[in-house]
C-alpha cells in the first residue's frame, strides 16, 4: 500500500479524548483541502480508495485501534470504517429476500446507487458456510468467502444511436471486482458475452467496458442479488453546510460497559434478555424535532487488539435498543417503556441502524450481549436536524443547598396521554386541530397538534418529580387556531402511588370556578407514581 504523501504529523487523538504522540499520514490532517487517496497495488492493477479529510470528533482507525499495525486482518465493514471515518451498513441480501421481491431490490439499488455517487466505498460477498467453502469457485466465476469491491454502479442505456436517447429502458448493472485481480464472473453481461451489443459503443466507453482477465466485471443488479449473499455500504456522512447534497447533523460521545457492584452505579447489564439489569447500562437521550425524521445510529467498540505482540481480542456482542419516553426526561429510566427500534447484535466492531421516528424524545440504550462484561464504545447519531443528545448520567433529582428551603420531592409520577375522543367540533367540516398540555407545579409539556381530527390519538407523556403530591397534575386540551388557541377541557389528576388502575377514562371539565360542567368529549390516561424516585 502506497500513500500519496508521506509527510507526517506528531499528535492524533486517542479514544477516549486525550492527545497521544504517534506518526499520522498527511491524508488525516487535511483539513478542508481536496480529498486524498491510498492506492491499493494488486499486481499491475490498481484500486484508489479515498481518505476523507480529518475530522477531530471522528474516530480513524488508528485512534480506536492503537496503532496502524492493529488494523490488518479483521472483517470488511471495520476495514471500511478504519479508513473512512464512515458508519457501515451491512446487508443480508438472502435474509432480505432481495431475489424474489422486485420493490424491495430496485430500493436497495437506489440506496447503493446514491452511496456510490456521494463517494461511499461497497463491498460484497458469498458466504463461505465451511472452511472447505474458503475461495472455493463456482461454475459462474465468482469465488466464495472473498470481498469484493463494488467500483461502479449506474443504470445502462439500451440501444444504438439516436434509438437508445428517445427509448426509456436502461438496465440497473454494478461492477466488481475479484481482489485476486483475475478469474471474473462468466454468466450474462460478462466482458465477453453477447449481451454487450444491447449497449452502444458510446455507452461501452463511458461505462470503462474492457476484454481482460483483470478481474472486473459487470453483472445486472437482479443477477448480483441472486449470486452473492452480502452487502456492505459505507456512507460517508457529509456534515458540511457547504454542500449541495443533504447535511446531516452529528452528536459524537464517547461512553464505556464498567462493572459495579452497586446497582445504580452498574454500568454492564446486558441486553433486553437479562430483565433485571437492562437499565444498567449507559443510556443517551436524544430529540426528533419533525413530524418525522430519518435517524442513522452506529456504535463502535474500542477493540481488544491495540498492537502485534498483544495479539487479536475477540469483539464483543453489542448492539443498542431505542425506547420513546418522556418529553421532559431528564433523569435515567428506571421501567421499561415502548420499545421503537433495536440493532442487531454481533460480535462486530461496529453495529449501524438506519430508523425512521416520529417527533419526541427517545433513549439509545447501548449494551454487550451478556451482562458483565466491559470496554470502552464511541456513539454517533446522525440526524437532520440537531438532536442534542447527552448521557443520562443522574438517577433522579440532585440535593443541593436550597433543597432545605424549597423542599424535595416526595413523589415521581409518570402522566401518560393516551387519546382523546367526542371533543367538540371546531370548523365547518367538524373537526378540530387539537393538542395537550399537562402541568404540574410549574413544569409543562405540550403534544404536538393533531390535525383535522376530534378523536386524536396523542400517546404523549410527561414526568414530574412533585415536592407537593396533595396538589393536583392538570391535563388540559386546546384547540390550535392562527391568532388565538381555544380551551376545550381538562381533567386533574391526583397521582396517587396506590392508584393501581393502569388507564382512567375521564370526562373532560371547564376551568375555575365550573370544574362541576362537563365538556363534550373524553381523554384516557396512564398514571404511574411512585413514593421511590427511582421506581420509574
Amino acid at each position: 500500500m502506497t500513500h500519496s504523501s508521506t509527510s507526517q504529523g506528531s499528535r492524533a487523538f486517542s479514544g477516549r479524548g486525550q492527545k497521544k504522540s504517534a506518526p499520522i499520514p498527511i491524508s488525516l490532517w487535511t483539513g478542508s483541502a481536496p480529498m486524498i487517496y491510498t492506492r491499493v497495488r494488486l499486481g499491475t492493477a490498481g484500486l484508489w480508495l479515498p481518505a476523507p479529510p480529518w475530522h477531530p470528533a471522528r474516530p480513524c482507525g488508528r485512534r480506536l485501534s492503537g496503532c496502524y499495525e492493529a488494523l490488518d486482518g479483521g472483517n470488511t465493514a471495520d476495514a471500511l470504517v478504519d479508513f473512512t471515518g464512515g458508519v457501515s451498513e451491512p446487508i443480508d441480501l438472502t435474509e432480505g429476500d432481495y431475489i424474489t421481491d422486485e420493490a424491495k431490490r430496485n430500493l436497495l439499488f437506489e440506496r447503493v446507487l446514491k452511496v456510490h455517487n456521494r463517494g461511499g466505498l461497497i463491498s460484497c460477498s458469498i458466504k463461505a458456510t465451511s472452511a472447505a467453502d474458503m475461495e472455493a469457485r463456482l461454475a459462474c466465476g465468482l469465488v466464495k468467502g472473498h470481498a469484493y469491491a463494488v467500483t461502479d454502479v449506474r443504470k445502462v442505456r439500451l440501444g444504438h444511436g439516436l434509438l437508445s436517447f428517445f427509448k426509456s429502458e436502461k438496465l440497473d448493472m454494478i461492477r466488481m471486482r475479484n481482489p485476486w485481480g483475475e478469474r471474473e464472473w462468466n454468466g450474462p453481461w460478462s466482458d465477453t458475452s453477447e449481451e454487450w451489443q444491447k449497449v452502444s459503443k458510446s455507452e461501452r466507453e463511458k461505462m470503462g467496458m474492457t476484454v481482460e482477465d483483470d478481474g472486473e466485471f459487470w453483472m445486472t443488479f437482479e443477477d448480483f442479488c441472486r449470486y452473492f449473499t452480502d452487502i456492505i455500504k459505507c456512507r460517508l456522512i457529509n456534515t458540511s453546510y457547504l454542500s449541495i447534497h443533504k447535511t446531516w447533523e452529528e452528536a459524537v460521545l464517547h461512553g464505556a460497559w464498567t462493572r459495579s457492584d452497586d446497582p445504580l452505579k452498574n454500568r454492564s447489564g446486558g441486553c433486553i434478555n437479562h430483565k433485571d439489569t437492562f437499565l444498567q447500562n449507559p443510556q443517551y437521550v436524544f430529540d426528533v424535532k419533525k413530524a418525522e425524521d430519518e435517524v442513522l445510529i452506529s456504535i463502535q467498540q474500542k477493540p481488544k487488539r491495540t498492537s502485534r505482540k498483544e495479539g487479536k481480542g475477540e469483539n464483543l456482542a453489542i448492539g443498542f435498543d431505542i425506547h420513546k419516553v418522556e418529553l421532559n426526561r431528564n433523569y435515567r429510566m428506571h421501567t421499561l417503556q415502548q420499545k421503537v427500534a433495536s440493532s442487531i447484535y454481533i460480535n462486530s466492531r461496529s453495529v449501524f441502524l438506519r430508523t425512521d421516528l416520529k417527533e419526541g424524545r427517545y433513549v439509545i440504550i447501548p449494551t454487550t450481549f451478556d451482562p458483565g462484561h466491559v470496554g470502552e464504545f464511541l456513539l454517533r447519531i446522525f440526524t437532520d436536524v440537531p438532536s442534542d443528545c447527552r448521557e443520562l448520567t443522574l438517577d433522579e433529582p440532585p440535593h443541593t443547598c436550597w433543597s432545605g428551603m424549597c423542599g424535595y420531592p416526595q413523589v415521581v409520577s409518570q402522566i401518560h396521554v393516551l387519546a382523546a375522543a367526542g371533543l367538540k367540533n371546531q370548523d365547518s367540516q367538524g373537526g378540530a386541530d387539537p393538542y395537550v398540555i399537562i402541568k404540574c407545579e410549574g413544569q409543562k409539556v405540550r403534544s404536538a397538534v393533531k390535525k383535522d381530527t376530534v378523536s386524536p390519538e396523542f400517546d404523549v407523556k410527561g414526568l414530574f418529580y412533585r415536592k407537593k403530591p396533595g396538589k393536583p397534575i392538570i391535563v388540559q386540551i386546546w384547540n390550535h387556531n392562527l391568532i388565538s388557541d381555544e380551551f376545550l377541557g381538562q381533567v386533574a389528576l391526583k397521582g396517587d402511588p396506590s392508584d393501581q388502575q393502569s388507564v382512567h377514562t375521564l370526562h373532560l371539565q371547564d376551568r375555575g370556578n365550573r370544574k362541576s360542567n362537563d365538556l363534550p368529549g373524553t381523554i384516557a390516561v396512564r398514571m404511574l407514581s411512585s413514593n421511590i424516585l427511582t421506581n420509574v
